[in-house]
């Protein structure tokens, strides 16, 4: 079982940045795609950014293009830059792996879940 866990969350002013990691328990970490989602009372689970297994592709929401990068090392931890942030962006980010090969995909069915982490853009 895989197990994930965030970290780099916190308060932030708008227009700053923050960025958020996701390590793994194991490195079969590699044969998942990892997504990043954000949940906000009384609001659906937004998928934010994703990225394939062998890292050769992403995808973002239209809500974050230009401002969000996804990335991931070789070793078991998958990162979310975030800049220009703004108060919208306030919610709790969570990390999931999808075993899958190809593209990545966020509107599939994660197979594991992080707890998440805080983020607050507030002045």
């Amino acid at each position: 079982q895989l197990h994930l866990v965030e970290s780099g969350g916190g308060l932030v002013q708008p227009g700053g940045s923050l960025r958020l990691s996701c390590t793994a328990s194991e490195f079969t970490y590699g044969y998942y795609a990892i997504g990043w989602f954000r949940q906000v009372p009384g609001k659906d689970r937004e998928g934010v950014a994703c990225i394939s297994s062998n890292g050769g592709s992403t995808a973002y929401a239209d809500s974050v293009k230009g401002r969000f990068t996804i990335s991931r090392d070789n070793m078991k931890t998958a990162y979310l830059q975030m800049n220009s942030l703004k108060p919208e962006d306030t919610g709790v980010y969570a990390c999931a792996a999808d075993f899958r090969t190809g593209n990545c995909d966020m509107d599939s069915g994660h197979d594991y879940w992080g707890r998440g982490t805080q983020v607050t853009v507030s002045s």
